[in-house]
């Protein structure tokens, strides 16, 4: 079993940052891919962005590319998710997902494990 715990969210203005991590616990963190994932209100959940056990291999979502830059740090067991240049549509919750496998790309139906969710709202 792997416990995933984000924190970072929060109201911002647009243009501005967040710095979203997550926390895993329970297995060893570097035999997971790690990715972050957003749902919006009335919509489906959707990748934002995903990164292989290593760092060295990630993806985003067209909608994030140039903007958001995920990484983690296998010594302290934690997956982050910069965002800058917030926009509203990036208004959502998002979660911190786990695949136990060597990949750098999974989907939602790829998921092994999800944290609980951290709201970010953008005001415009």
């Amino acid at each position: 079993q792997v416990r995933l715990v984000e924190s970072g969210g929060g109201l911002v203005q647009a243009g501005t940052s967040l710095r979203l991590s997550c926390a895993a616990s329970g297995r060893t963190f570097s035999n997971y891919a790690m990715g972050w994932f957003r749902q919006a209100p009335d919509k489906e959940r959707e990748c934002v962005a995903t990164i292989n056990w290593s760092g060295e291999r990630t993806y985003y979502a067209d909608s994030v590319k140039g903007r958001f830059t995920i990484s983690r740090d296998n010594t302290k067991n934690t997956v982050y998710l910069q965002m800058n240049s917030l926009k509203p549509e990036d208004t959502a919750v998002y979660y911190c997902a786990a695949r136990s496998d060597s990949t750098h790309y999974f989907n939602t139906a790829g998921v092994d494990y999800w944290g609980q969710g951290t709201q970010v709202t953008v005001s415009s």
